[in-house]
């Protein structure tokens, strides 16, 4: 597909060198039709350049764009050109409102907040924001198209603390660059929160990628950075740019509030230096292992509700903003186009300078990896209080297909491998449930919830006990599946045990539906939670289908009610992966904490 036609299905992503893919998507069938409708006029218009006799004000397609603040104000320059030009889809002219948004409000929004959008297209600065907001699935649909700019993720410092580190000359992989800024009294770094970030949490992955290159126990030292970081954490991207110091003063310097050094992107400190003097200037270190990439993919939103018209409109001013004038206003804005090249002109506005390696592009890190460096982010900087509760029925027993393996087996080794990603100060602990285990109760307490670096009896550490009590878990022959008591009782002892300050959580496991015929109904059990759910002392449920028979849908609809969500994992080998993806999912939308 040529650079800038309509998306095309077969277009691959040229990830497979490790260099950054074009970002190239398929748009949804629907939109894809509509290329059909009223064909004689499409090919009349040879690309919605033919004009007809109605007027644009009278004839205009309105469509409203939610962007990333940063490249907000380049596409609405696009915009009012277009609309100055009279650029027309079908023949009637184009009338883009572009309104600035943070990408994660945008998400969050989307992701299930039960309201119609009142736009059409999204533009945020990242591929990872389109997975929140789809979330569990049952947000508001989503379409991505085409990327159209991006910018990589650097390390920003005032210039007197970017020659105690030897720039432009010295090169850093990201874990050496991290480690250098952040000794004692060397540089003050600062970051936005990687929750609210994207350049935050591309920023970190690329910290932890680095980190396991070097070997060691990496997961430490990344979390160490975390919490470091987490010291000078600011709400979003334009908030971390108010903490740096604005010259090279020496009340600048030595003023412990102001940063000397942020995570941030190429484009911000484009935008900065231009209006910045001197000292306050920023020179840029670009790791050599890579720097991530922002990639603004352009997206369309519940387009089933989007008129034939509309859908058109939005595909056509997606072409617009890949054409050659649209992409000259970007780069005059600090863009780069959409496979990373670097032009010289915005690299030395931004304060990049070789031997700088920044034409250095890291291959773009997975959904997976991404979930996981924000479950620990979470996880590290606010400590968790976890009840996690593990199906014990006898269907555990039934193999993982292409494994030789149970469920509870492949349960365990994930589980066991998820609480090497929480510190000293998580207090976890553990139950089982099939049916009758403890008299007439479903359930039993195995481990109690505590710290897990707390001293345990008889020697070892809480986690040294909990590793061992997850490892002896076995299926109980004969037994059901007593779902729903064992929800309540673990919610209402979260909540008699509930730490302020702490991330409140029961995690449960199931491989089926309730199997107790005595138990507490669905309805009664939904009924119940909502009326004990207490917004002082917030407890989600975070509830995870394993296997193909668990209904994540009756899951979703029980949690739900206590600001949790359901879950589903075919191969118990991803639970590790979607417990931090849970974690993170509440933790951002203020479930599970008050302080």
């Amino acid at each position: 597909m040529g650079r800038h036609s309509l998306p095309d299905e077969h277009a691959g992503d040229g990830s497979g060198d490790g260099s950054p893919p074009r970002r190239r998507r398929t748009v949804a069938i629907a939109t894809m039709l509509v290329l059909a409708v009223a064909a004689g006029t499409a090919v009349a218009a040879q690309g919605g350049l033919l004009s007809f006799s109605k007027s644009c004000e009278d004839s205009a397609i309105r469509l409203s764009m939610m962007a990333s603040p940063d490249i907000a104000p380049a596409v609405r320059a696009v915009a009012d050109k277009a609309r100055e030009d009279e650029v027309r889809s079908d023949g009637r002219c184009l009338d883009v409102t572009v309104v600035a948004r943070d990408s994660y409000k945008v998400a969050d929004a989307l992701s299930g907040d039960g309201r119609t959008p009142d736009f059409q297209v999204w533009l945020p600065d990242s591929d990872l924001w389109l997975d929140r907001a789809k979330g569990s699935g049952d947000g508001v649909p989503i379409t991505p198209g085409d990327s159209i700019a991006s910018s990589p993720v650097t390390l920003a410092m005032v210039p007197s603390a970017a020659k105690s580190l030897g720039w432009p000359k010295k090169k850093y992989t990201w874990a050496e660059l991290t480690a250098a800024a952040m000794e004692p009294d060397k540089v003050r770094l600062g970051s936005a929160d990687p929750a609210r970030s994207a350049t935050g949490l591309l920023a970190l992955a690329g910290i932890g990628a680095s980190s396991e290159k070097q070997g060691g126990d990496s997961d430490t030292r990344v979390a160490a950075t975390a919490k470091l970081l987490a010291q000078r954490m600011s709400d979003g991207d334009n908030q971390v740019l108010k903490t740096l110091a604005q010259s090279d003063s020496d009340n600048e310097k030595d003023d412990p509030e102001r940063n000397q050094a942020v995570l941030l992107s190429e484009q911000a400190a484009f935008a900065h230096n231009a209006e910045s003097t001197g000292g306050g200037k920023l020179d840029l270190f670009y790791p050599k292992d890579g720097t991530p990439l922002l990639n603004y993919p352009y997206t369309l939103i519940d387009e089933t509700r989007m008129s034939t018209a509309e859908g058109r409109a939005a595909l056509r001013f997606m072409t617009l903003l890949n054409e050659p004038g649209a992409q000259a206003t970007l780069e005059k804005h600090g863009f780069r186009d959409i496979d990373g090249t670097a032009g010289e002109s915005v690299v030395a506005s931004a304060g990049g300078r070789k031997p700088q390696p920044y034409a250095t592009a890291a291959a773009a890190p997975t959904a997976e990896a991404l979930q996981q460096t924000l479950g620990m982010w979470t996880i590290t900087v606010q400590s968790a209080r976890l009840t996690t509760v593990v199906d014990a029925s006898g269907s555990m027993a039934t193999l993982v297909p292409g494994r030789n393996q149970s469920r509870m087996d492949v349960t365990k080794a994930s589980l066991i491998q998820a609480l090497d990603q929480f510190t000293p100060n998580d207090e976890i602990g553990l139950w089982e449930f099939a049916t009758t285990l403890d008299g007439e109760k479903d359930y039993r307490r195995l481990m109690p919830t505590s710290r897990l670096g707390d001293p345990a009896k008889g020697g070892g550490t809480h986690r040294e006990k909990l590793t061992a009590a997850f490892a002896a878990l076995k299926p109980v022959p004969g037994g059901a599946t007593g779902l729903y008591d064992t929800m309540l009782a673990a919610y209402k002892d979260a909540q008699a045990t509930y730490v302020k300050g702490k991330f409140n959580a029961v995690v449960i496991l199931t491989d089926g539906s309730n199997q107790d015929s005595r138990s507490i109904s669905r309805s009664a059990l939904i009924a119940e939670l909502k009326r004990i759910a207490d917004p002082e002392r917030p407890v989600p449920l975070l509830a995870i289908a394993v296997g193909p028979e668990a209904d994540r849908e009756e899951v979703n609809e029980i949690a739900k009610v206590t600001g949790g969500g359901g879950y589903q994992v075919i191969d118990p080998a991803e639970i590790q992966t979607v417990i931090l993806q849970a974690i993170m999912t509440a933790g951002q939308s203020g479930h599970g904490t008050q302080e």
